[in-house]
Parts: C-alpha cells; sequence; structure tokens
C-alpha cells in the first residue's frame, strides 16, 4: 500500500512509519515536526509567525481583520507539497486540527485531500472536539481539565484546547466526521469518551519501535536516579507542578539515597541522553493511559509514573504493575515514590515487567499490521 501519514505527536507516526516499511508498505509523512522535539519529516511544514514580535502582529491582525497568516503561510506551503499528496491508498490525519490552522483554511486543505485520496482516516490523539467536550461534561474524569478548572492554567495557555469549545471548530469536526473513514483512539484517553460512537473505529496502542530501544536491567550500584523531563508548554496540564514538589519532599526525605534529575525542554535526540540513567521517570499526572515519552521509557526498563488508572489495567487484564498510577495527590505520590526507594527488588521487577508489556502490547510492527487490517476493512 501506499500511505500518507500527516502530523507528528511524540514520535507515534514515526514510529508507525517505520512499522509499516518494515512490513513492505511505502510511506510518505508530512508535517510539522512537533515543535522543539524535531521528529523528522518527509515533506516539512513550519509554523510561521508564531513567536516574538511576528506573533505580537498576527494577533492583532487577526482581531482587526479575521486574518490569521499563520494558517495563510501554513496553506501555502502545503500548495507546494500537494501533487505529493494524491492518489495514497490512504491518507491518515494525526488529529481534527492536524495542520493547525483556522478551521476555514484547515478545511481547504482537508478538502484537497478528500478529493484527491479514497480513504482518509483520523486518530484521536491529542485535544480534539469529542474529546475536550467529554472531559468538560465529565469534571470527575482524570484528564488536563481538571487543572485548569482549578485555575492553575489561564485561558490563554490552555487555548488550545477550549478552541475545541468554539462553533467554528465543532464545524470542522462535523466536516471531518463526514469524510472519514473513521476513526481511531491511540489510548484509553481518547479511547472512552468515543466509546459508542458510530464512526469509531477502536483502540489502536500507540506503536513502539523496540528495535531502537534498548532494555538495560535496572541496577541499583548507589543512589536511585529519578529523572523529571519538563516541557513548560505543559507545565500544568501533565502535573509537572505536584512532580516537582513531590520531588523536592523526596529529596529531603532520603538524601543519601536518590539522585534528581530535571531537566527543561529539550530536543528528542538529547532528552532521551539525560534520562538513560534514570531509575525512575515521572511522566503526567493527568492521564488514564501512557502517552510515548512513558512508554519508550518502559521499553528501556523504566518505573514509570504516568496514567494507569483501573480502566487500563482491566483492558490489558493486567496482574501485576508495569508502572505507576500517578495522580495530582501530593501525598500518594510521596507514598509510592517511598515504597519503591525502600523495596529496590520491586523496582527491578516493575522495569522488568514494564519491557515484556511493551514488546507484547506495543511492538510496532504488530501495531502497524493492526493499522492495515482496520484500513483494508473499512469500508463506507
Amino acid at each position: 500500500m501506499n500511505i500518507l501519514l500527516i502530523g507528528e505527536y511524540s514520535r507515534l507516526h514515526n514510529s508507525l512509519k517505520e512499522g509499516l516499511q518494515s512490513l513492505g508498505h511505502t510511506v510518505v509523512h508530512l508535517g510539522f515536526q512537533d515543535g522543539f522535539k524535531h521528529y523528522p519529516v518527509d515533506l516539512p511544514l513550519e509554523k510561521k509567525w508564531d513567536s516574538g514580535w511576528r506573533k505580537k502582529c498576527k494577533v492583532a491582525l487577526l482581531k482587526l481583520s479575521g486574518f490569521d497568516i499563520s494558517s495563510y503561510l501554513t496553506y501555502r506551503q502545503f500548495i507546494r507539497h500537494k501533487e505529493q499528496c494524491r492518489n495514497f491508498d490512504v491518507v491518515q490525519l494525526i488529529n481534527e486540527n492536524s495542520f493547525y490552522c483556522q478551521p476555514k483554511t484547515e478545511q481547504k486543505i482537508l478538502s484537497y485531500l478528500f478529493a484527491h485520496n479514497k480513504n482518509v482516516f483520523l486518530l484521536s490523539c491529542g485535544d480534539d472536539y469529542v474529546n475536550v467536550t467529554y472531559c468538560f461534561d465529565n469534571p470527575e474524569y482524570k484528564s488536563a481539565v481538571q487543572p485548569y478548572l482549578a485555575g492553575k492554567i489561564s485561558d490563554k495557555m490552555f487555548n488550545g484546547v477550549l478552541k475545541f469549545k468554539q462553533q467554528n471548530f465543532k464545524e470542522l469536526h462535523d466536516y471531518l466526521y463526514q469524510h472519514i473513514q473513521g476513526v481511531i483512539a491511540t489510548d484509553m484517553d481518547y479511547h472512552l469518551p468515543l466509546l459508542g460512537h458510530s464512526r469509531y473505529l477502536g483502540l489502536h496502542p500507540n506503536p513502539v519501535n523496540i528495535d531502537k530501544l534498548v532494555f538495560q536491567p535496572l541496577e541499583i550500584k548507589d543512589k536511585i536516579c529519578i529523572f523529571l523531563g519538563i516541557n513548560t508548554l505543559s507545565y500544568y496540564k501533565k502535573g509537572l507542578d505536584v512532580f516537582e514538589a513531590a520531588l523536592a519532599l523526596i529529596k529531603q526525605k532520603y538524601p543519601e539515597q536518590v539522585e534528581i534529575c530535571v531537566t527543561t525542554n529539550l530536543p528528542y535526540a538529547e532528552y532521551i541522553t539525560h534520562y538513560d540513567k534514570a531509575h525512575i521517570i515521572l511522566d503526567q499526572a493527568y492521564a488514564h493511559d501512557q502517552g510515548y515519552n512513558a512508554l519508550e521509557s518502559m521499553a528501556k526498563g523504566k518505573v514509570v509514573f504516568t496514567g494507569a488508572e483501573p480502566e487500563f489495567i482491566q483492558h490489558y487484564k493486567l496482574t501485576n504493575l508495569v508502572n505507576c498510577n500517578a495522580t495530582a495527590n501530593l501525598n500518594e505520590l510521596i507514598e509510592a515514590l517511598s515504597f519503591l526507594i525502600e523495596h529496590p527488588a520491586e523496582l527491578i521487577a516493575i522495569g522488568a515487567r514494564a519491557r515484556k508489556f511493551i514488546e507484547k502490547e506495543h511492538h510496532y510492527q504488530q501495531i502497524a499490521a493492526l493499522y492495515l487490517e482496520t484500513w483494508q476493512n473499512t469500508n463506507r
């Protein structure tokens, strides 16, 4: 098959591409490089007028005229690639707003893709209309909406989520769902809000290229290293403020037993070198399942504090921990970290089970085959 993957979040489409290529398929990847993470793509797009004085001018122009220069410049970039974006067997969009354009411009790009490709699929991966609506309608549902409702995140900083509550993004959602073959969820956080939806094709776990991630059994020769990689754009959305508070207390409680490593906004290639020596990774506190940072850390045999809610445990029929369920409850975090520090044998055992779990449930070739089956068997 000839496949076009559009967009990138945390290496998801890169890993899927590698799985598909290993199974003999031709894959082209178009999109942005996920900000400072700089993931590779075949047909790159670049966000224009998105920082500094240009962003201020863009915002002023948008308010005065309704014209969004960033969307226009993205559309121009897409037009340069348009001949390379037609006649594919399958096109897959990573999100309802894969091009980060205003809805009218986004729809212009999408209309070209729909007109020149037969089968277009959508991922529920990141914020979208269904997920955001569900999280606001169910505030007890563990999600990034919770710290927003608690007043930790301003409307401005939460705009990437709030925009999906606007009428024009609702109309973009409706347009997409009228034209796609169906929507696929990438983990439990997106699966649960989609249950029962007529266009939902099921959960396809995030693919992880385990051939690129070397498993190293945990060894504790001196101190236990706890790692926190901060992305300032998602600081409160992921509960990193709670993690930092927990680390400060753990450092006081176990000054001779732990080493704390914290980094900020590192490109992916540099980021992974910093967590390699860690035993414990603090990932996110408002999730039911694991995103890519957690999965790749687990593949290396790390013990990850991330989403591992009962729905996740039940779905995968787990009888032993493969990670640690993180919440925004500071006392619960301190208790869980303390237990692992005081019981290093359990730390080592969880790390070993984490790798086996990734091999069993997230192997990139296995997941690529699942996508192929869905794409081939879904006909409107």
